[in-house]
């Protein structure tokens, strides 16, 4: 399945949730670097009176993007509209595997427009992202062709194209993701503990050898140690490692029992199942992020 097998809608809100989330990131980054550029100036006081200049510009930047962030929260709406994407993603896999509630129908159009009702609501309940998904419009179908193909197959190969294409398509995301967390939480604590490292060595090494001329950087390495411990809790690494691990385990034991499925019914409840699973796992990585929110 490609992005455009998928509603206009999920398209639309999984772009501007990548946007929103892009945006959000680029400004803690932002504020981090303007804090190490402040910690940096301090170290020529004395130097020149502009420096004092300087340095109350940067923090006065800073202050402004803090009450920015603190005001306007960009990141509810990196969560809002990932939450939307994820609701329309897992409807239309209900749709098109006629899982309930969009189990067969003597007619396609009362499927689909119940499908379109169940989108309306979908969007209804996420209205605080209108805006930003209007501000990246699509084209294209709400029920595509593709998925209409898909829900026309036989039982049997709709189960082959659900275990294939969603159930070990995200599975193996998931199993990706943990071993990405668990890189990007070594390569930071090794990040803090040299930094850190570099800091103490300094502070002992002027204990012996402080010239007047000589400049110590150890204000802004402590600023950039403290950058690195808090994008550490920002990006939760470790949690997030250990969250998707489990869920892939749970997905991979909702997989042994595919192979039981002889029946409508029996689908409609193993769709249900694995969905309400990928929903529950998104639930809870929106609830850590909002945690987390500064």
């Amino acid at each position: 399945m490609t992005p455009d097998s998928f509603p206009a809608l999920y398209r639309s809100a999984d772009g501007s949730a990548a946007d929103a989330q892009s945006t959000y990131l680029r400004l803690i980054r932002l504020q981090y670097l303007l804090l190490t550029v402040a910690a940096t100036i301090s170290i020529w006081f004395g130097a020149s009176p502009d420096l004092y200049i300087a340095y109350a510009l940067v923090l006065a930047a800073s202050t402004g993007l803090l009450l920015y962030m603190a005001v306007q929260k960009p990141e509810k709406e990196w969560y809002g509209c990932r939450a939307l994407a994820e609701s329309i993603k897992t409807s239309t896999w209900r749709y098109m595997m006629r899982a309930e509630p969009f189990e067969d129908a003597p007619k396609l159009s009362t499927v689909a427009e119940k499908f379109s009702e169940f989108l309306r609501a979908i969007l209804d309940a996420n209205s605080h992202v209108r805006d930003s998904i209007s501000r990246r419009p699509v084209t294209g179908d709400q029920i595509t062709n593709e998925m209409n193909a898909v829900r026309a197959l036989p039982l049997a190969e709709r189960v082959q194209r659900y275990n294939t294409d969603r159930i070990t398509d995200q599975r193996e995301w998931y199993v990706a993701k943990v071993t990405w967390n668990r890189q990007r939480f070594r390569l930071w604590i090794l990040i803090c503990v040299l930094v850190q490292g570099a800091a103490i060595a300094l502070a002992l090494l002027r204990i012996r050898h402080d010239p007047p001329w000589m400049i110590w950087p150890t204000e802004p390495l402590l600023v950039i140690a403290s950058s690195a411990i808090g994008w550490i809790q920002l990006k939760k690494f470790n949690e997030l490692a250990s969250a998707y691990s489990l869920t892939a385990h749970e997905i991979g034991i909702l997989q042994t029992r595919l192979g039981t499925i002889d029946s409508e019914e029996k689908f409609s409840a193993f769709v249900n199942e694995a969905e309400r699973a990928f929903s529950r796992e998104h639930t809870q990585w929106v609830a850590r992020q909002i945690e987390n929110a500064p």
